[in-house]
């Protein structure tokens, strides 16, 4: 059976996503999926299986130097975090915000806002939010699947549409030679409808305190103390690890180690671009190594932040290296899903699977010219939920698109699909359990990984669809303002009818503990 460029090359990726969401069981799920690829492109020969797996596909994802980076990365601010943690830092923050922030609501805004503002990268961004924001929230009992939804729908969608971030080098770098990259990253800004109206959706949720699908039974547990829900979730057998021995901190001890890494990450992305080497901030920021970058800012980072501890006196020099593997052990259940991710995504691309998706672009551009973006959208989607990754789905479909709608015509329908291939990317890569920005921000928020993917589904189908709608009119009325009115007011109306529907059903008389007199404040 040949496999090659067909839709088998995808069946490996659809093994593992629906083992994972039927069994919860995550590891198991990703190497059943990769023995599958493997068999695939073997034609099922034993020998023939093991060395692709393991030669072709482990071994090298884990040799990869970009890879190396990221899992380098995740190492040194894992320390960081226990470094805080047992400088008594997270402690005295989520102390001083419990003062200055009164409300669940107040909590999930200040996630959001926080998520917003650090735009650099979505990796940076889920793994710091959650160190930072897991104390405030925890003192309010936001869940733990709400918070980790919260990271999420502020990582990527905030990268894809903050024009100095690594999405837009990562999308520049796509764009047809003689390209101004950063300028097609700008004009597609206004079309992203998946990005903005998760944002929009986000905030206004938060405000009007709706939730439903799986998310509702987490919140209806946190509000009575149990903020996971999962049992057994290793997160919480961390994060209760992380509490023991911590020390006198104060709020210094978080805010120094947060801003040394944004400002070391900066310098390190822009240091791997050029920037010192004569290249422009713009430039550098385009042509920049972000797992370059960002192994050497929060290397730096770790280091000031070890002299600022022992200068403060906050930690001696042997507590501090004992944080050295706690840090470590802490990422580990990230760094195997991502490994395991990683060369899963190595199967599909053995088998085709980005040819078999250029494919069936190429043949709607001439039958369904007006509907292509909608059409492109729905492709992304699929694409980026099969193989996990959001750059991987740009780097396939985006010069797919500029060559059907050239840019050198003025085609506003090529910024458009341009547009829905990052948009679509992004909804693809939020809905994936096996996708590396899920994984960091179950991560991040130190909640169980299936969990979070299933919370997080309901509302990022809910924005996917609104945001099909806003491609079908963009693909017609070739306006950024008037379709991002429309897909906004649409958003509005959804959430809206959502909470008059869902009304007294998201804390429902008698189904939680009559709350005491802290537990109302809360509420």
């Amino acid at each position: 059976m040949d496999v090659q460029a067909t839709f088998w090359a995808l069946v490996p990726s659809l093994v593992a996503i629906i083992l994972a969401l039927i069994t919860k069981e995550v590891y198991s799920s990703l190497f059943i999926g990769i023995i599958v690829g493997g068999l695939f492109y073997s034609g099922f020969s034993f020998e023939g299986t093991l060395v692709h797996i393991f030669n072709e596909g482990l071994t090298a994802q884990l040799a990869d130097p970009y890879n190396v980076g990221i899992l380098l990365f995740l190492v040194f601010l894992g320390i960081i975090v226990a470094l805080m943690n047992k400088a008594g830092g997270s402690a005295a923050f989520g102390k001083w915000a419990s003062e200055h922030i009164k409300s669940r609501v107040g909590a999930q805004l200040a996630t959001i806002l926080l998520g917003c503002l650090i735009f650099i990268d979505d990796y940076f961004n889920c793994l710091t939010v959650g160190s930072v924001m897991r104390p405030v929230t925890d003192r309010y009992k936001v869940s733990r699947a709400k918070l980790a939804y919260l990271i999420d729908a502020t990582a990527a969608p905030v990268c894809i549409i903050a024009p100095i971030s690594s999405w837009a080098a990562a999308v520049s770098g796509f764009a047809p030679e003689g390209t101004n990259g950063l300028m097609l990253f700008i004009k597609a800004i206004p079309y992203n409808y998946y990005a903005l109206l998760t944002i929009l959706m986000m905030v206004l949720m938060t405000a009007t305190k709706l939730e439903y699908g799986p998310m509702l039974t987490h919140e209806k547990n946190a509000v009575n103390g149990d903020l996971f829900t999962v049992k057994n979730s290793a997160a919480g057998r961390e994060d209760e690890a992380s509490k023991k021995g911590e020390g006198e901190g104060k709020v210094v001890d978080l805010v120094f180690p947060i801003i040394s890494l944004i400002i070391c990450c900066v310098i390190g992305m822009i240091y791997s671009g050029g920037f010192f080497s004569g290249e422009t901030f713009i430039d550098a920021f385009a042509n920049c190594d972000a797992s370059v970058g960002l192994v050497f800012g929060s290397f730096v980072a770790l280091v000031l932040t070890l002299i600022f501890y022992l200068i403060r006196r906050v930690l001696a020099f042997k507590d501090c290296m004992a944080c050295v593997p706690e840090g470590f052990i802490a990422m580990v259940p990230a760094i195997i899903i991502l490994a395991l991710a990683w060369t899963l995504k190595a199967m599909t691309d053995s088998l085709g699977a980005a040819e078999y998706v250029a494919g069936l672009v190429d043949q709607s551009k001439g039958s369904f010219h007006s509907f292509l973006p909608a059409i492109v959208f729905v492709i992304a989607c699929f694409l980026a939920f099969a193989s996990g990754t959001s750059w991987g789905t740009f780097g396939i479909l985006i010069p797919i698109c500029l060559k059907a709608f050239p840019l050198e015509g003025g085609s506003e329908l090529a910024i458009i699909c341009v547009s829905a291939c990052m948009a679509g990317a992004v909804c693809g890569d939020h809905c994936s359990p096996i996708s590396d920005t899920t994984i960091m921000s179950s991560a991040g928020a130190q909640c169980d990984h299936i969990a979070h993917v299933s919370t997080q589904l309901p509302y990022a189908v809910t924005a996917a669809g609104v945001s099909f709608i806003a491609y079908l009119i963009a693909g017609f009325v070739k306006n950024p303002v008037i379709s991002l009115i429309i897909a906004a007011s649409i958003m509005v109306f959804a959430v809206l009818m959502l909470n008059f529907t869902m009304q007294g059903k998201a804390f429902p008389a008698g189904s939680v503990k009559k709350p005491d007199a802290n537990e109302e404040e809360l509420k």
